[in-house]
């Protein structure tokens, strides 16, 4: 898989050029080269602490050169470490002084269509809305002050507006959630396969291996009981006119003008699980106030 990046990618430029500033960073990408590894394997044939290995895995992932795994182990859990990229793009010139960004945040609540199974249910920052396990709740009109829905199967739609799309030439689309598996309380190994669709377009599925728990979310309230969902992984779907990325490899050719943004008075936004998708492990959406990060469903409109 390839990573693209640009001078409009600081953060992931910078993250990129730590990760490859160490020796000891690049031997463990020659290693995952071969073969899948833990964390305690890595540190023997590199002849390095456990603790140490860990602190370098931990910055290949936040490059996006590799992907961890949480799987049962002997003792608790261990973290499997796998390549995700094989090549890197890096666009070394200014995208240009002209560009406008549309920022539009989507409370996780404000869905406009659903369809739903259990496990599912949603809470908001200070208590359950309405019953657990119950797809009627989703009606409830205290569901637009939702911080975090779960299902175990079917979708939630959202309508963005397309305003500024029907005025400006749109050259870019991105959308970002945090994102994870559901099941009863959480599981470490629970594989979803979790599908955004762009105005009914399939824009890419994210295998997500975990119901996330085992620590307490970042921005979770104190009346969140341990026990349950814990936080999420913040994907990155972007549509541009060269195809359609998830966090920066490419998972179709579909550009950006096929996705048909000025058809409607809105944009459509899908997430779930498709029916006949290997993994129907559910989803997790996670609001600004529940997770680890601080964000709603969260559109850019680059023009």
């Amino acid at each position: 898989m390839k990573l693209y990046l640009d001078f409009d990618k600081k953060k992931e430029l910078c993250s990129l050029g730590k990760a490859l500033s160490s020796e000891v960073r690049i031997e463990i990408l020659k290693l995952l080269e071969q073969q899948s590894l833990n964390v305690n394997e890595i540190a023997e044939r590199l002849e390095i602490p456990a603790s140490s290995a860990a602190m370098n895995v931990r910055v290949l992932e936040d490059a996006g050169l590799i992907r961890t795994e949480l799987k049962p182990g002997v003792r608790g859990s261990m973290k499997i470490c796998s390549k995700q990229c094989g090549e890197v793009e890096i666009l070394l010139k200014e995208t240009g002084t002209d560009a406008q960004v549309e920022v539009i945040n989507m409370p996780v609540g404000n869905y406009v269509d659903y369809e739903v199974s259990p496990t599912c249910g949603m809470v908001n920052d200070t208590d359950y809305i309405d019953g657990e396990d119950e797809p009627r709740c989703f009606y409830n009109p205290l569901r637009t002050t939702a911080q975090l829905i779960w299902f175990g199967a079917g979708y939630v739609e959202y309508r963005f507006s397309n305003a500024g799309v029907q005025k400006k030439v749109l050259k870019m689309a991105e959308l970002s959630a945090e994102l994870c598996s559901e099941t009863a309380d959480y599981d470490l190994d629970c594989p979803s396969d979790i599908t955004l669709w762009l105005n009914g377009i399939d824009a890419g599925t994210y295998y997500c291996p975990s119901d996330f728990g085992g620590r307490r979310g970042k921005l979770n309230p104190d009346w969140w009981e341990d026990k349950n969902t814990q936080f999420g992984v913040l994907k990155t779907w972007r549509i541009d006119e060269t195809g359609t990325y998830l966090d920066d490899v490419k998972v179709s050719d579909c550009r950006i003008e096929e996705y048909r943004m000025t058809e409607t008075p809105y944009i459509s936004v899908r997430i779930g699980i498709k029916k006949e998708a290997e993994h129907i492990g559910g989803v997790n959406i996670f609001g600004s106030h529940f997770g680890d990060h601080p964000q709603d469903i969260r559109l850019k409109l680059h023009y």
